[in-house]
């Protein structure tokens, strides 16, 4: 997802005294780097292989202007699958002029299956303190809050539907779910740290994440309406999957206090996403 990941409101943003309009969807939002994201492009690809690793570089070149984004940026993304069953997911940016960057993955997770039904029985597990509010738009709505006494403490594994049945500061958008970055490390100084433990009882499929990013955008599917139909013909309804998307803060370029997301001409954007496979009685 890019050039930058989850939502800016209104698709605007002022960046060295420059005011900047973007595409806009998602009730006049930008969302995951407008109507033609970095999902939506032909990569060039090659494949990658080592002793310990295998997999595919990607590269791109998103020109200057592109969904309304100043500065050419040539992005490469890494996926290695090693031999001790971790998926390791690097990036890596450049560019010619200011722009602010936010790259993630957005891949949905069921660890019981593709087809098998909801993830509502896995248990996650989060390592925040904090996390973001949002208003009906699912855009920040204040400063960061604590998670505690409310169903964003997952400083434990908790079931998800334990989770999200809580009464008190129950998520209201994102069709009853989450769609909430948790706040991993408020200073985003890039240390690689684990982030979240996802765990399906039933199978016992465990996914451990880490990452660089100082964000964690965790969304439980509540969007998916039966119009998405997977591999094995079943239409994927609410909770189908789960995203656990490794990031920087939603809307940062309008918000200062958050970690920066401004990538400058001779500095290199960079970010490491660890997912860890295994199983777990």
């Amino acid at each position: 997802m890019g050039r930058y990941a989850n939502r800016i409101a209104h698709g605007r943003f002022t960046l060295d005294g420059t005011p900047y309009q973007l595409t806009t969807q998602e009730n006049g939002h930008s969302l995951h780097g407008g109507t033609d994201g970095f999902d939506t492009r032909i990569w060039e690809a090659e494949s990658v292989h080592t002793p310990e690793r295998t997999g595919v570089l990607l590269h791109l070149r998103s020109p200057d202007g592109d969904q309304g984004f100043p500065g050419n940026l040539d992005v490469t993304v890494s996926y290695l699958l090693g031999r001790n069953d971790e998926l390791t997911l690097t990036y890596a940016a450049v560019t010619d002029a200011a722009t602010p960057v936010n790259l993630t993955n957005h891949a949905y997770f069921n660890l019981e299956g593709e087809g098998a039904g909801d993830i509502y029985d896995h248990e996650l597990a989060v390592d925040a303190s904090h996390y973001t509010p949002v208003d009906g738009d699912l855009l920040p709505c204040g400063e960061h809050l604590p998670v505690s006494g409310t169903a964003f403490d997952l400083r434990s594994p908790l079931r998800l539907s334990e989770a999200l049945a809580r009464s008190e500061h129950r998520p209201t958008a994102a069709g009853g779910g989450y769609d909430h970055n948790f706040v991993l490390t408020p200073d985003g100084d890039g240390t690689l740290r684990r982030a979240a433990v996802l765990r399906a009882p039933a199978t016992g499929r465990c996914m451990e994440v880490f990452t660089t990013e100082p964000g964690l955008q965790v969304y439980t599917g509540g969007q998916f309406d039966g119009t998405v139909v997977g591999k094995s013909g079943t239409p994927y309804r609410a909770g189908a999957g789960i995203a656990l998307e490794t990031q920087h803060f939603p809307d940062s370029p309008n918000r200062p206090g958050d970690p920066s997301t401004v990538l400058r001409p001779g500095d290199e954007y960079r970010s490491t996403t660890v997912l860890r496979f295994g199983i777990r009685g």
